[in-house]
């Protein structure tokens, strides 16, 4: 009698479906995969994974949507810069009671997924279903996997398996990144309140930079603008000098992960990429940071107030700029005089350019005077909501 097999996510869509499939293989070729975005910035990631030629991506609340199977999980890691994490989902069934969740998590396929060698977490959220102590729901599973795997459960494991019971649907999803996406393997220095590798993506591609202007960062703190752009522009994927939690799948493919991680880059860019900051630490540390990222050639970091900025030779391309705002550094009532020198400083040197600017205070954002259009929605940033302000090209 062959084993019941789990629904692949897509089978969820199947009008007036009340129990499971028993297909002939496990576990499936092609399930969902769910890359998580910072609220808000989900239509910007659909876009970068559709030029990255990932097949129908989908904007949904949180994230992005595709199909597909390992190497297109690996694939989404490696490559993506906007996405947070990467979650397979790799199955789905029906439970209305939790005796029912006990037998069917035996059922499921784990040894085709897991390794009974790696230890792991189980996390479960419930919502809307007769299940509802998502307590009592992570034991049975747990319990599952110990005596069908032979798997090693540890609150401390780096290892995560992530179970949503919704209407009474349980999906399965592995978080194959393991630590989150934004930590590139570069960055060991940061400064106060350092901006997201992740976000500081979204914000360049919101701002309509491709890797083909120039892009400065007059308050560049630990480097990051400044370091994602250059490493943009030379064609150099986030994730290749970091592990990923899919390296510890049954699934993966060691020989076939090497030739997608060593692609060729391409040919280094004539640009520059330029950060300044008053902070001489900072600016040690985006050195660093640049180094380790392998862009030092590409970008060009100095010690000056913003009094001292000036626009590089070459074409005009972006301003980028996190300054500090009051909520995360000191009272906000002393940054308006730094706001107000910033907004004069591009209105009088940085004719033709663009900017873009972010902040958690649209008061501060006004103070530059600077000829801002209607700001994005708040997107969550360090406990806050901040915003991008971004400008036409300044005449």
């Amino acid at each position: 009698m062959p084993v019941p097999r789990t629904i692949p996510v897509a089978a969820r869509k199947v009008s007036g479906y009340a129990g499971e499939m028993t297909p002939d293989t496990l576990p499936p070729a092609d399930f969902e995969i769910f890359l998580v975005a910072p609220p808000g910035l989900e239509a910007l990631l659909c876009d970068e994974v559709r030029e990255a030629g990932f097949a129908d991506p989908q904007a949904v609340p949180g994230g992005v949507t595709i199909s597909g199977g390992w190497p297109e999980v690996w694939r989404a890691n490696l490559q993506i810069r906007g996405a947070s994490r990467v979650l397979a989902r790799i199955g789905a069934f029906r439970a209305m009671h939790l005796a029912q969740l006990d037998k069917r998590a035996r059922k499921f396929p784990w040894a085709g997924i897991l390794r009974p060698d790696v230890p792991l977490k189980v996390e479960v959220t419930c919502k809307a279903s007769r299940i509802y102590h998502a307590g009592a729901a992570a034991q049975r599973i747990e319990t599952a996997l110990r005596e069908e795997l032979g798997a090693e459960i540890s609150a401390e494991a780096e290892f995560k398996l992530k179970v949503r019971i919704d209407d009474d649907l349980c999906t399965v999803s592995v978080d194959t990144s393991g630590d989150a996406l934004h930590k590139r393997g570069h960055k060991e220095a940061v400064n106060k309140a350092p901006m997201r590798e992740t976000l500081a993506a979204l914000f360049l591609r919101q701002c309509g930079y491709d890797g083909t202007e120039a892009v400065v960062d007059p308050m560049c703190g630990s480097g990051t603008f400044v370091i994602e752009a250059a490493e943009i522009a030379a064609g150099l994927m986030p994730g290749r000098s970091r592990h990923f939690a899919f390296e510890q799948l049954a699934s993966f493919d060691p020989a076939a992960w090497e030739r997608m991680r060593s692609a060729a880059p391409k040919p280094r860019p004539a640009l520059r990429f330029y950060g300044s900051d008053r902070d001489a630490g900072a600016i040690r540390m985006s050195r660093d940071n640049a180094e380790r990222a392998g862009v030092s050639d590409l970008v060009q970091f100095e010690t000056h107030a913003i009094s001292e900025l000036m626009p590089p030779e070459g074409k005009p391309g972006l301003v980028i700029v996190n300054p500090p705002y009051g909520t995360r550094i000191g009272n906000k009532n002393l940054l308006y005089g730094l706001y107000a020198a910033l907004g004069q400083t591009l209105l009088t040197r940085f004719g033709g350019w663009r900017v873009g600017l972010v902040t958690s205070e649209p008061s501060l954002a006004k103070a530059t005077g600077l000829p801002f259009a209607p700001p994005s929605a708040p997107v969550p940033h360090g406990g806050l909501g901040v915003q991008l302000f971004q400008t036409p090209v300044l005449r």
